[in-house]
């Protein structure tokens, strides 16, 4: 359908200026992290390798897809929106949500092995 297109599109689809601009910040940015070593820009994506999977987080929409043969990986994040680990960064232009979305999802699927919520592993242990 015409929605589901749209929502393709917007979800991994060709990067926005916006998100452009956003990888270049990320270009700065992820040398200086802890998962620095677990991290890479690649085209529209910014790739996370896990301990159990490899992630691709849109820097568009900051959705996810995993390896092999890029499911969908759902995440919803906790209202407030920031973790523990994100929240001391300093970001060049604050108020980029899905910046900060991205970098903590990257922190969160680099340790896959220490994920506690049911609802993510049971996403990344699935095969299907």
């Amino acid at each position: 359908s015409e929605h589901d297109d749209y929502w393709e599109q917007f979800s991994f689809g060709e990067l926005s200026q916006t998100a452009l601009t956003r990888r270049q910040v990320l270009e700065q940015i992820i040398p200086r992290l802890e998962i620095a070593d677990r991290c890479r820009l690649d085209g529209r994506f910014l790739v996370v390798d896990g301990k159990l999977r490899t992630y691709k987080i849109h820097l568009g929409s900051g959705n996810i897809l995993m390896s092999p043969n890029d499911r969908y990986l759902c995440i919803v994040q906790k209202r407030g929106g920031g973790t523990q680990r994100t929240d001391n960064l300093y970001l060049p232009f604050e108020g980029d949500n899905t910046l900060s979305l991205i970098l903590s999802k990257a922190f969160l699927l680099a340790e896959d092995d220490k994920i506690k919520d049911s609802t993510i592993l049971n996403q990344i242990r699935t095969d299907s």
